[in-house]
């Protein structure tokens, strides 16, 4: 890791007037762990720059010395390749959709566990190979040695996969359920609360939830 990471990690703990054995505390590593990251004595591993991150609210890349910016505007993801022209339809869904997933990603860290978050990652992970595989294999021609799980059962396999994350979810997010994860209780959300803490994305949230509860309403008729 780099002399900027250490100094930073350092910086944004004193900002916070945080001793050394506060701030471990609350990213689950030793006091003696976190010196070591602060002095560079020890390179910690991605995971540990997302929570630290995460935790003094700045970008990774701020963090790892790569921008003076402290945020990360995720709604302007760049297009690896230009020679596709997304339409603005798709500019903006996609910018609903980074919105939604920012408030997902914020509550779930109201539980600081990191099973939930490895959950939903892998929930998110399963929906997006599921679209895309299916997007690939649209042109038979295209080779199928990407993929190892063979095409027949894919789609219903990762649906079952997903399912199962969702239900995991679910146990850790359910008041009756023996997982409940107790942080949530401390999780105050209302429209008027969601435009307040999240200026930039409750927009996206409000429109993502009304799109799809008119398909939802569709289907049953």
């Amino acid at each position: 890791m780099n002399k900027d990471f250490s100094r930073n990690l350092t910086f944004l703990r004193k900002e916070k007037k945080l001793s050394q054995k506060q701030a471990s505390a609350e990213l689950g590593i030793s006091q003696s762990l976190l010196s070591h990251y602060e002095k560079g004595v020890r390179e910690c591993g991605l995971d540990f720059v997302i929570k630290a991150a995460d935790y003094y609210n700045v970008s990774c890349d701020y963090l790892l010395g790569r921008t003076a910016d402290r945020e990360y505007e995720i709604s302007e993801a760049p297009i690896e390749r230009t020679s596709r022209k997304q339409s603005a339809a798709q500019i903006v869904n996609r910018r609903l959709i980074a919105g939604m997933m920012n408030v997902i990603y914020d509550f779930a860290a109201t539980a600081k566990n990191r099973k939930l978050d490895r959950t939903i990652n892998n929930y998110f992970m399963i929906m997006l190979y599921r679209v895309f595989r299916r997007l690939y294999s649209a042109n038979d021609e295209n080779p199928t040695d990407l993929f190892t799980v063979p095409k027949e059962l894919y789609s219903g396999y990762a649906y079952a996969v997903m399912d199962k994350y969702y239900t995991d979810i679910g146990s850790m997010t359910d008041r009756d359920s023996d997982a409940y994860l107790q942080a949530f209780q401390k999780l105050e959300a209302s429209p008027e609360i969601l435009a307040e803490e999240y200026p930039d994305s409750a927009g996206e949230v409000f429109n993502v939830i009304r799109q799809a509860e008119n398909n939802i309403q569709k289907l049953k008729l």
